[in-house]
């Protein structure tokens, strides 16, 4: 996995998100969506079909979109830099399951 950008850029946003101080239960939600992401995106990886590996990124997916939610949620607890990561994140993640043809 060394060479998978996308599962370093979720590994990233966990960490630079899990300091993150958000009431209850935005802040538990938001760490277990976000190491989701992670994990989720190593457990496809690991997949041996295309179809296997779309669905386990297409789930990682969800929980980006749950992230999101939850920084929309917070408003302006959460800096500019945490949602362009995330935004990134989101993009990189949408270019696993579309690749360019």
């Amino acid at each position: 996995m060394k060479s998978f950008r996308t599962y370093h850029l979720a590994v990233r946003f966990y960490r630079e998100t899990a300091p993150l101080r958000l009431q209850r239960p935005l802040g538990d939600q938001l760490r277990r969506a976000a190491s989701s992401v992670a994990l989720t995106l190593a457990e496809g990886y690991g997949r041996s079909t295309l179809a296997d590996q779309r669905r386990f990124f297409s789930m990682s997916l969800g929980s980006v979109r749950e992230c999101q939610a939850v920084f929309d949620l917070a408003g302006d607890a959460v800096s500019a830099p945490q949602r362009e990561l995330l935004d990134h994140l989101a993009a990189s993640v949408w270019r696993l399951m579309n690749p360019k043809r």
